[in-house]
């Protein structure tokens, strides 16, 4: 006992004799170099390795006494969470204590992390002569294959420093092998007096590696390391030259998802649960925003469950859901993939309609509220018109209809459908009710027109009606969703969280920077400053172009136009995009007119079957004072210069802050706007030809404002696939060259809405509803050609 501490006390004297810790022993919880294995210990050794630890980690180490196994003679707790880092370590020796304590931040990317770190001590600091030092670390990854580091110790009261530098090679480009060796040099001495080490770190199974470490003293030290998910314990043996075992040193890990050979012990014993109450849309707001599934992430995560092998059953709950058809289309088709990947999918529904309906039908069971009510009613799709209501307000309104289908303006114009208007809704909606009903047939196994027969001769369900028909497989509430998936598996299931998910939670298990692929948002009309924000988007593209970091981009388009400037800005920056990467189109619910211009330039343009898609076209109109400045008690007058200067003048709104001219044009000043539109309906037509790689005449045969489904889009030629947004990210991934092993980074722009949803939302509601935005839009454009669809031309999600 007496000989062990006596080594021990020196080996603590040795550590603290500079004012500076010694790297071997001072770190000798360590098994390998800190950049080369298990992220070193949370940034306790090199700072920069907190950055890597992409969630939080933990750790407890502890030390034996000597030989004997169960003992503790020093311990330290460390730990991490996306760059910041802290660590505690406790010293002992006979009489004397020091605890050095140190806290770390980290910055940069997988292939090259920085960071610095402050350390301190306590305890017995004038004994030791204890300095308090800054630490500078830095982790370049190249490539797979390779990982270089070094750390720079300095001291903040004398002039000692020291450095350690290390190198690190995967022959296979993954943990099954690493090849190790580093080195330590203090300021005050010499090259050749630099001590170093090397080893290896050997993957035996998955989770479970086999440590050896060879110094320039000859000692040397072997270590099982072995990973259970997101927890982790360690071992390490010390042995002299002379072959003697010295001490021990054990870690327990715990948070950081690492791969384990227990993942596949535990196949098929977890369900993914989903509530998806409230509504799905692309972005959400960074605070106050829990009623909001945003769509990347819900498709992420059903298809991370899917190659999940722990995950038995996807339990959705449908309740209150607020999805967009073309969302819910997208949602089917990633429930369809974890089928394939041999998941159960089980939906628990309450009060639905077509679109939840088409959703549900999908899963393998089926589950009704007992109270619950059904609607399969079919679709209908319509205009609100408002020629009637403009009379009655004191307004004129001239539409400029020169293309059969560009119908946008019926809605001010006219009391009911044009032919040509009528024919176009009437393709869409049957296309939309031919894929319910495909769809459904499909999943539920009917035959023949049983579906179809359903929607025309009941309509309407309640939950024991439902079941009779075979609409659903059982009756139960979500409550007892746990006893429902018992019975449907017989077995006890545990629930994992999407964060939990291990395509989710697993730390990248690559060196170096992954390839990225930008998914860029579209949305909303086509607007300078507003809604797709063409400014801002051009800016965007236009640095993801000078990007070398970014592989492909893929561009969602949600959006019925409106502005031809905006939508040309756009167009014209993603093409120039495209000429140095690939940029792959993904349409959403709706991409017409100008939402078709934003789109027309991609490498490949992908589209759901329930895409609104085309309508490659402009409108244009005039609306003036035929009598409102009289109701309303106003008057307007001016001065002028110039024969037209008053065409645009009239009183201005109060609150709403458009202007209404006083008059129509004459005859002279319609003929010259007629020549405008009709230009900018050509200069729109060259351009989808032009992008899309087709003849002109071709183009006109299917423009004039002609809207679509993303079937006929696809047969006509203005779409290439039909599929989702992850179909057009597979597709990116593919012309980018991505290796199919290859781990791929997504970098959504925007991230985010904003800070936090407006404090009104219902004056939000009300001013930028789509149908004020409409007439706002016209209002605002007098006389200017627009590419835009009308809003109540989509599906909404209050469907």
């Amino acid at each position: 006992m007496v000989k062990t501490s006596g080594i021990l006390l020196f080996f603590v004297s040795l550590v603290f004799a500079q004012g500076l810790p010694d790297y071997y022993t001072q770190y000798y919880f360590l098994s390998a170099p800190p950049g080369s294995f298990q992220q070193g210990m949370a940034g306790f050794v090199n700072p920069a390795n907190s950055y890597h630890l992409k969630d939080f980690e933990g750790r407890f180490a502890w030390s034996t006494d000597g030989p004997k196994t169960a003992s503790i003679h020093e311990w330290g707790i460390f730990g991490g969470y996306q760059g910041l880092g802290f660590g505690m370590l406790k010293h002992k020796a006979p009489g004397y204590k020091i605890v050095d304590y140190s806290l770390s931040a980290a910055f940069g990317t997988d292939g090259w992390a920085y960071g610095l770190s402050y350390d301190w001590s306590s305890g017995d600091v004038d004994y030791f002569k204890k300095e308090r030092f800054l630490r500078a670390g830095t982790i370049v990854r190249p490539n797979r294959y390779l990982s270089i580091g070094a750390t720079g110790f300095f001291s903040l009261k004398s002039n000692l420093k020291q450095g350690a530098a290390e190198l690190a090679l995967r022959p296979l480009g993954t943990p099954s092998l690493t090849l190790f060796a580093d080195g330590f040099m203090h300021s005050e001495k010499d090259f050749k007096d630099a001590q170093w080490s090397a080893g290896a770190a050997v993957q035996a199974l998955k989770g479970v590696f086999l440590v050896g470490r060879y110094f320039d003293t000859k000692a040397f030290t072997v270590g099982l390391s072995l990973d259970l998910g997101r927890a982790g314990v360690s071992v390490v043996s010390f042995q002299d030259k002379e072959y003697n075992h010295r001490f021990d040193t054990y870690q327990v890990r715990f948070g950081g998802t690492r791969p384990s050979f227990s993942h596949s012990l535990a196949k098929d014993t977890g369900y993914l649960s989903l509530p998806m109450k409230g509504h799905v849309d692309y972005l959400n707001y960074m605070i106050v925003d829990k009623s909001m599934h945003c769509f990347y992430d819900l498709i992420k995560n059903i298809d991370a469950a899917a190659q999940d092998k722990r995950i038995n059953v996807i339990v959705l709950n449908l309740s209150s859901l607020r999805i967009l058809p073309e969302h819910a289309w997208e949602m089917r088709e990633a429930l369809k993939r974890a089928q394939g990947a041999g998941k159960k999918v089980v939906i628990f529904i309450d009060f639905v309609q077509m679109t939840l309906y088409h959703l549900a039908s999908v899963a393998d069971v089926l589950v009704m509220d007992p109270e619950g009510f059904m609607m399969l009613n079919g679709y209908v799709m319509g205009k609100t018109y408002m020629k009637g209501t403009l009379e009655k307000l004191g307004l004129g309104f001239d539409e400029w209809r020169f293309f059969k289908y560009k119908s946008a303006a019926e809605v001010l114009s006219r009391e009911n459908f044009s032919d040509a208007d009528r024919e176009q809704y009437q393709d869409y909606v049957d296309d939309r009710y031919e894929l319910f009903i495909k769809d459904v047939n499909e999943s539920r196994g009917f035959k023949d027109n049983k579906v179809e027969d359903l929607i025309n001769d009941m309509a309407l369900f309640d939950a024991n009606n439902s079941l009779e028909a075979g609409l659903v497989d059982t009756l139960a509430r979500w409550s007892a969703k746990e006893e429902v998936l018992k019975k449907i598996t017989g077995r006890t299931l545990n629930r994992i969280g999407a964060r939990e998910l291990l395509p989710n939670a697993l730390l990248p298990q690559k060196w170096g920077n992954k390839p990225t692929i930008a998914l860029v948002y579209g949305l909303g009309v086509c607007d300078m400053d507003a809604g797709i924000r063409a400014r801002w988007l051009e800016k965007k593209f236009l640095e993801l172009e000078r990007d070398n970091s970014i592989k492909a981009v893929v561009f969602r388009v949600d959006s019925p136009g409106g502005d031809g400037m905006a939508s040309d800005m756009v167009a014209e920056a993603l093409k120039k995009c495209s000429e140095k990467k690939p940029v792959i189109v993904s349409q959403g619910q709706v991409a017409g007119s100008g939402g078709y211009w934003i789109s027309m330039y991609g490498d490949e343009i992908v589209a759901a079957p329930n895409t609104i898609t085309g309508s490659i076209g402009v409108i244009g109109g005039w609306l003036w004072d035929k009598g409102l400045s009289d109701k309303m008690g106003m008057t307007s007058d001016y001065v002028k210069r110039g024969d037209h200067a008053e065409v645009e003048f009239g009183i201005t709104l109060p609150l709403l802050g458009i202007q209404i001219p006083a008059r129509n044009l004459t005859e002279e000043e319609r003929a010259k706007i007629e020549i405008f539109i009709k230009a900018a309906y050509d200069g729109f037509v060259k351009k989808v030809a032009k992008g899309r790689g087709m003849p002109e005449e071709k183009i006109r045969e299917i423009a004039e404002g002609h809207f679509y489904s993303g079937v006929d889009g696809k047969q006509n030629g203005l779409v290439d696939e039909i599929g989702g947004l992850f179909t057009a990210l597979a597709i990116a991934r593919q012309k980018a060259k991505i290796k199919p092993d290859d781990e791929v980074n997504i970098v959504q722009v925007p991230k985010t809405k904003g800070f936090m949803p407006p404090v009104l939302p219902s004056l939000e509601i009300q001013t930028h509803h789509p149908i004020f935005e409409y007439v706002r839009k016209l209002a605002e454009n007098p006389g200017k050609p627009l590419p835009m669809m009308y809003p109540g031309t989509w599906p909404t999600i209050e469907e």
